[in-house]
């Protein structure tokens, strides 16, 4: 692997807030100092990005902003050459829709590209939905498990939440997953349906929002609350209940 040059610029991961709530109410003032710096941007959505870049930074000069989009459609092609002006010394600002990049969010590929370039990856502070939910939770923090998405075929979902169940009973190891927002409440009530009923589980919801929700409970008492989770950004955690 090569050593970290110091003529080239830095990879600056920058998180950005989890919903619409104004960014300095959740993110440090070294995220702006440093955005106001940066002209270049690797991110998810162009619209989302440029609003939000505005929204923190509204006297910079948009007509100077370079975006670089990584989603589904971006070509290899085009990735392999996001971090050229690195190697020209100028840093570059790695964004994520919400939350912090590189988790459960496609900047990893940037960030592994950055280490094996030889440039310098610089981290900053900001909100990460994940480890907001698992401090709330009541659950171990000293063991715990980032699983990602579900599948979506229902089988193999249940096949999925039931595993996860016996890894957190056997291993006593909280176990987190995420959805998409519009099944939220659908994989609601297929834990309900599925786990059993001493079973721990704690739903986080609308992060850092007004409208936050955050509880754990067992799956016989979630049976009884029924949140209304339609639509909503969600992150779920299992732990063995005793």
């Amino acid at each position: 692997m090569q050593q970290t040059d110091s003529k080239k610029g830095i990879l600056y991961l920058l998180p950005a807030p989890l919903g619409e709530n104004p960014p300095l109410e959740v993110l440090p003032l070294s995220v702006k100092s440093k955005m106001e710096e940066l002209d270049h941007f690797i991110i998810e959505n162009e619209k989302a990005a440029r609003k939000f870049i505005k929204k923190i930074t509204p006297h910079k000069n948009q007509d100077q902003i370079q975006l670089y989009p990584l989603n589904k459609f971006t070509s290899f092609e085009e990735v392999d050459s996001y971090l050229d002006p690195c190697l020209q010394g100028i840093s570059i600002g790695l964004m994520s829709d919400a939350g912090t990049p590189g988790i459960a969010d496609p900047g990893a590929l940037i960030v592994s590209k950055a280490h094996k370039m030889g440039i310098r990856v610089k981290p900053l502070v900001g909100p990460s939905s994940i480890l907001l939910a698992m401090m709330s939770s009541g659950m171990n923090g000293q063991s715990f498990a980032f699983n990602g998405y579900l599948p979506v075929d229902q089988k193999e979902r249940k096949l999925a939440l039931q595993k996860f169940e016996k890894k957190a009973i056997r291993e006593n190891q909280a176990q987190i997953f995420i959805e998409t927002p519009y099944r939220s409440m659908a994989l609601f009530k297929e834990i309900l349906s599925h786990l059993l009923p001493n079973t721990l589980v704690c739903i986080g919801c609308d992060l850092t929002l007004s409208t936050e929700y955050i509880k754990t409970l067992t799956v016989q008492q979630w049976k009884k609350e029924r949140p209304q989770l339609d639509k909503r950004p969600c992150i779920f955690i299992l732990e063995a209940g005793f």
